[in-house]
Parts: structure tokens; C-alpha cells; sequence
């Protein structure tokens, strides 16, 4: 799987970058150094000055491919989404009815491990930016005029994909785009609460968020 999905282009929306990052050898330090800073000391105090230290070029540089850095955290956020996605697609073909859903579940709510080789992108550093910080790229003033913009785009395909999945099991429940949205948003949540806030979840080192959100939606959905 880790060999498949390294000779696989992750496609990002266009619109949140200015130039292609994997386009150059800058781009590809830019994102690389861009996830190991906001794993250690988290977007707030992420800037792209301290990024600019960090990769020995001038600030400006970083600003002829992303405007702020709030498209920079779009940008990675959409990347790992797109990678989820690719793993959700390929692992999921052969499978049908329960079995997908099961192991669609499993794909968007699992820890990761190890990464998949790409060079420039720390995986397991990704992971945990976007347990901590995914919600900060869309609780914004502008998430309607970006959502419009399709910024959003590859993480509502995700949702989409697990939605028809439950319809296809069951046809009569009412709910499957939000049961299917609850999936990502709580998958995260209680990764979080697992490391942060013990007593407020029953996830731990035995208990997966994978196995907690299973259980929830085959009782919900009555399969």
C-alpha cells in the first residue's frame, strides 16, 4: 500500500496555492519544514517568518506560493485528505455492504503508524496537526466564500463516500450525511480527548476511537 500510494500525485484544489509547491524543490522543503514547525509548537506561533529561518530563505519566498498562512493550513490539510481518500478508494474496492463500510470507518479514524514514503511529508506529523488543528482551516469568516471556492472540496468527497456506503446498507435511515460527517469530526475528537483528556473518553491504548465509532454507527444505523 505505503509503495502504491508513493507513485500516486496528491491533487490539492488549485485555488489554495499560488504556485504548485511540488512544482520545486523550495516548495517540497516549504511543506516539509511547514509540518515538523506546526507539529512542535502549533499553528498560533507558526509564521512564515520562523519558516523562512527554518529553511534558510528569505520570507518572501514562501509568499510566491501561499498568500497566509491560513491557505498554507488548507493546503496540508487538503493534502492528508486526499491521501485518506486514495487509501479509502483503493482498499475499499473489492469490498461491499457491511465490509466497505467497516473498513471505510477504519481508514478515516485509525492512527497512523508509518508514513508512505513520500519524501518531503511526515505522515505521523501531519496526523497530529490535523487532530490539532483541522477545525482551524474552515472556523473562519470566510468558510462560506471558501467553501464556494472548493477549498473543502476533497474532505466533503470523504463524507460523500462514507454517506452512500451507510445508504447503500440501510436506505430507510434518515441521517446518513450526518452520521457520515459525526464519523470525521469525532474520529479527531476523540484522538484528542485520548491524549488530552483522559477522563472525558473511554479511548485509550486499548480502546480505538476505530473500534468506539464502529460500534456507534452499525447500532445507529440497526445493521
Amino acid at each position: 500500500m505505503d509503495k502504491l500510494l508513493s507513485n500516486i500525485k496528491i491533487a490539492v484544489p488549485e485555488k489554495i496555492y499560488i504556485k504548485d509547491p511540488e512544482s520545486s524543490s523550495l516548495g517540497k522543503r516549504i511543506i516539509q519544514h511547514s509540518i515538523k514547525l506546526i507539529d512542535e509548537m502549533g499553528f498560533e506561533s507558526f509564521t512564515f517568518k520562523k519558516l523562512g529561518q527554518e529553511i534558510n530563505s528569505n520570507e518572501s519566498s514562501i509568499y510566491r506560493y501561499f498568500e497566509s498562512k491560513h491557505k498554507l493550513l488548507l493546503y496540508l490539510s487538503s493534502w492528508y485528505w486526499a491521501w485518506i481518500e486514495y487509501q479509502l478508494v483503493i482498499e475499499t474496492y473489492s469490498l461491499t455492504s457491511i465490509n466497505k463500510l467497516t473498513k471505510a470507518i477504519e481508514i478515516v479514524t485509525r492512527s497512523i503508524k508509518e508514513d508512505s514514503k513520500y519524501s518531503h511529508i511526515d505522515e505521523l506529523a501531519l496526523n497530529r496537526i490535523i487532530i490539532n488543528e483541522n477545525s482551524k482551516s474552515f472556523l473562519t469568516k470566510e468558510v462560506d466564500n471558501e467553501n464556494k471556492e472548493g477549498y473543502f472540496e476533497i474532505y466533503k468527497r470523504i463524507v460523500h463516500r462514507l454517506r452512500d456506503m451507510i445508504f447503500t446498507i440501510n436506505p430507510d435511515y434518515k441521517f446518513p450525511s450526518s452520521l457520515s460527517s459525526t464519523i470525521m469530526e469525532a474520529s479527531m475528537h476523540q484522538h484528542f480527548l485520548k491524549d488530552h483528556f483522559v477522563s472525558m473518553t473511554d479511548c485509550n491504548t486499548t480502546i480505538t476511537p476505530t473500534e468506539f465509532l464502529t460500534d456507534l454507527v452499525f447500532k445507529t444505523i440497526n445493521a
